[in-house]
């Protein structure tokens, strides 16, 4: 139940809706017990007339204070039957026994009314906390994780800690109070006969607990291949195109139908384990029933019990009150244990350890004034270095371009510079100060990022150019999007910059979605620009606008261009040669080309192609 304890740590801010639901509870469980209890003075007295009570009771302490209760209340019922007759004293028991039914289920309605604001509460926060928490981890968190199965976590195992462990909560409280209530009355009704029924008991127990074992195996499981199946929908659709293009359909649907069976497979025999709860535990419990019939009503029956008849059978009723709720604690048992496999891997997200983060001393830098060094640093994603002792030095106003082929270690650079991932040794200095040493948040803002996918958001034209820079003006937004060449095709839209450009802005071109993420960070206005590859995906056409916005862009500014088509770095200050992570060659255009080393060999590629 680790983790059951882990989720129920959100209840605190909404305690009070908590210890109102206990108060309600006990109401309901005192009321229930005594909607039966009032039906003994029916069977009793109404058709038992000797067993009449014409002496008030006296009270003799505390001890004797159930004595004293019962026997007020007997003698009450015997003074309305000589008063008022039998008819009016069974109606009168009827309205009680009424009353005390409304009662029960207005409290029981009360309860349930506040435990709703702490489990809408808790599901709420979690969800919250979730999304925090995938904001806030490193980029290298999710290239090992699949997409579906974050989103699982999020929407089906979130659902599934509601549906299971908080539906279950008030049954947790509730019916334990009701039990509680109901067996120190029967304690008090019969100790040989309540001891009887506490033997018989633990062995339903068992038999239960030993059923549900293997229920939350199972449940972590099924709520895996939850996210195998979505991670399935989120690439089948985000590479439709593909699929429809390759004739892969029916490959890509026999991967997924294979993923639902599995799902299927588990779910009912998930569902079958669940299932067995209710009905197991009701026939236990209807065992236990007629072992307390054979063996108390051989006592009764032979004289050798303190209970009269019609108290045997008022008992017997009694523990049929008692029945039920341990029913619902044995099948909560049961949601419990399949929602901890959901709790499981809410938390495995929640306790991941962010290693990028601030350091507690961290400075907040608010201009960058002279240089950025990467100084003798090695990087690897996995076992093999993508970098290894690389070392450059990026003066403040430049532009120094990266080039070389896949996998040289040029968009590495941009992650680092940038903190989405951090060097394995060396260091990276801006204005002779580490980046470890900054706030992640005042690094960042000193620069503005264009890659070469155009990260648009299901938004309006002016939501997605303002994205981190909300309180820009009207102005502001018009004249980035001049600088960057993307104001004109952006005047045709049917709204202008309050048209919607859909998912990931797929209504618009390639070189439109560019030139809008080129206008996103010019109006953040940042001192040191980082393009990734920002014309690779373009036709030539495209380029070319997307090239002069660029340019419009970099001026006066420190730009560090990571470029593969070697076209669009010809003016730049510095350009930077890479070979399996080592610079191989640097310097301006016209001198790399006058060397014919690896800068002259790759632009005769390019212009051969």
């Amino acid at each position: 139940m680790g983790y059951f304890k882990d989720i129920l740590k959100y209840e605190k801010k909404y305690r009070k809706f908590t210890l109102l639901n206990v108060v309600f509870n006990i109401f309901y469980a005192i009321f229930n017990v005594l909607s039966v209890l009032a039906f003994i003075p029916v069977l009793g007295i109404l058709f038992e007339t000797d067993k009449e009570v014409v002496l008030k009771p006296t009270y003799n302490g505390i001890s004797n204070f159930g004595s004293y209760l019962k026997e007020s209340f007997y003698f009450f019922i015997s003074e309305k039957i000589e008063n008022d007759g039998q008819i009016q004293t069974l109606l009168f028991i009827c309205l009680l026994s009424l009353s005390l039914f409304f009662l029960k289920n207005f409290f029981r309605y009360l309860a349930s009314y506040v435990i709703t604001f702490l489990r809408t509460g808790i599901v709420k926060d979690l969800r919250d906390k979730l999304y925090h928490k995938i904001v806030e981890l490193p980029i290298s968190y999710f290239t090992e994780k699949r997409k579906g199965d974050i989103i699982a976590r999020m929407t089906a195992d979130v659902q599934e800690v509601e549906i299971s462990i908080l539906t279950s909560i008030e049954t947790i409280v509730r019916e334990p109070l009701t039990v509680i209530i109901a067996i120190s009355i029967m304690l008090f009704m019969s100790v040989k006969l309540t001891l009887f029924v506490f033997i018989l008991l633990p062995v339903s127990g068992f038999i239960i607990s030993s059923i549900s074992k293997k229920l939350k195996a199972k449940s972590i499981k099924a709520q895996q291949e939850t996210g195998t199946f979505l991670s399935f929908i989120e690439e089948t659709l985000s590479g439709l195109r593909v699929i429809k293009g390759f004739n892969s359909e029916k490959i890509i649907e026999e991967k997924f139908n294979s993923s639902t069976s599995t799902f299927k497979n588990l779910m009912t025999s998930v569902f079958h384990r669940q299932t067995l709860a209710s009905p197991m535990s009701e026939f236990l419990g209807s065992a236990t029933i007629i072992a307390i019939l054979w063996f108390g009503g051989r006592e009764v029956l032979s004289n050798t019990s303190s209970l009269q008849p019609d108290e045997f059978m008022g008992y017997i009723v009694l523990f049929y009150t008692v029945l039920n709720p341990i029913k619902l604690i044995t099948t909560s048992y049961y949601n419990i244990q399949k929602g901890e496999a959901s709790a499981e891997r809410i938390m495995q997200v929640l306790n991941t350890e962010n290693h990028i983060k601030d350091k507690p001393n961290a400075t907040i830098k608010s201009e960058f004034k002279s240089k950025i060094e990467f100084k003798n640093i090695s990087f690897k994603y996995k076992k093999d270095y993508v970098l290894k002792d690389f070392s450059l030095t990026i003066n403040k106003g430049e532009t120094v371009a990266l080039v070389g082929q896949s996998g040289s270690g040029k968009s590495t650079l941009a992650n680092l510079i940038t903190r989405f991932y951090d060097v394995n040794s060396g260091d990276i200095l801006i204005d002779e100060e580490s980046i470890k040493n900054i706030t992640k948040k005042s690094l960042r803002d000193l620069m503005g990022i264009v890659t070469q996918e155009s990260i648009l958001f299901n938004d309006t034209v002016e939501n997605n150019i303002k994205l981190g820079t909300e309180n820009a003006s009207n102005d502001k937004i018009l004249e980035a999007s001049e600088i960057a060449n993307a104001n004109e095709f952006i005047q045709n839209l049917p709204e202008k910059f309050q048209t919607n450009i859909g998912d990931s802005g797929g209504t618009l071109s390639g070189g439109q979605k560019q030139r809008l993420s080129i206008a996103r960070a010019v109006l953040k206005n940042p001192p040191i620009m980082i393009l990734d590859e920002a014309t690779s995906a373009l036709d030539t056409e495209s380029e070319q606008l997307v090239q002069v916005a660029l340019e419009n862009m970099m001026q006066n500014r420190t730009s560090l261009v990571i470029a593969h088509r070697l076209s669009t770095i010809q003016k730049a200050d510095t350009i930077v040669v890479m070979k399996k992570g080592q610079i191989v060659e640097q310097g301006k255009h016209e001198e790399l080309l006058e060397r014919k080393g690896e800068y002259f060999k790759l632009v005769n590629m390019q212009s051969l192609s």
